[in-house]
């Protein structure tokens, strides 16, 4: 068994929202990500994919994106992203899969998983790369307060799991640039985390990258990033 993660997929299969208006690297991208999981990814391996599935605007029009994500070989723990307006309560989409038969797929959200040696914690976070608003601070804290129970919970495996790290998958990048969220950030300490993922950013290049921050590990996992290729952990 082994885990791997890649983000920010932006399907479309229910919509009208063809990816390669952002450029030519997008081309058939749902396909290429189809390709590579497929010659990587086994039926027993996990994918983490933090945010930004589908450009669905509801549940139901979410269906044939996460019918295509049922479909590739593995477990999937999908995580909120900035662009998931289908996104609904825990219930609400864990019957929507169980009716659809999407046995594959959970959702992260104020939850944690154990996997393949590894527990499965995260939240969507923000980021507003314009400045930071009064409405943007209410929702740092609710995202803030979001990670601190996915963390409880893991610590409640790692109880069960005590050799297990706690792996930490965000939509957006707790740093960038001049930007630092700061709630987030105070929790990922509290809690000792040492290796975080993330997706959101498009078109960047290493170089703008901050890839460690006293001692915590900062891994980018979009999936133009990683050449639309899951990313194994371990």
């Amino acid at each position: 068994m082994a885990l791997f993660t890649i983000s920010d997929p932006h399907l479309s299969f229910g919509t009208d929202k063809p990816m390669d208006i952002f450029g030519r690297n997008w081309e058939n991208h749902a396909e290429r990500i189809r390709e590579n999981w497929t010659r990587l990814v086994g039926k027993d391996d996990t994918v983490v994919i933090p945010g930004d599935i589908s450009w669905a605007m509801g549940l139901a029009n979410a269906e044939e994106d996460l019918r295509f994500l049922h479909n590739l070989p593995g477990r999937k723990l999908i995580g909120k992203g900035n662009h998931d307006y289908w996104w609904d309560t825990l219930t609400k989409m864990n019957r929507f899969c169980e009716e659809k038969g999407f046995d594959t797929i959970n959702f992260l959200f104020n939850n944690a998983y154990f996997s393949d040696g590894k527990i499965i914690c995260g939240t969507r976070g923000w980021i507003d790369e314009i400045g930071v608003k009064k409405d943007d601070e209410k929702i740092i804290k609710r995202e803030a307060q979001r990670l601190e129970m996915s963390l409880t919970e893991g610590q409640k495996l790692k109880e069960l799991y005590p050799d297990a790290e706690i792996l930490v998958f965000l939509h957006y990048p707790p740093l960038f640039g001049s930007f630092m969220n700061d709630d987030i950030m105070n929790v990922l300490y509290r809690h000792e985390i040492e290796s975080v993922y993330f997706g959101h950013l498009h078109g960047v290049s290493p170089s703008q990258l901050d890839t460690e921050f006293y001692g915590m590990s900062l891994t980018l996992v979009a999936c133009d990033y990683l050449q639309f290729c899951p990313m194994k952990i371990v």
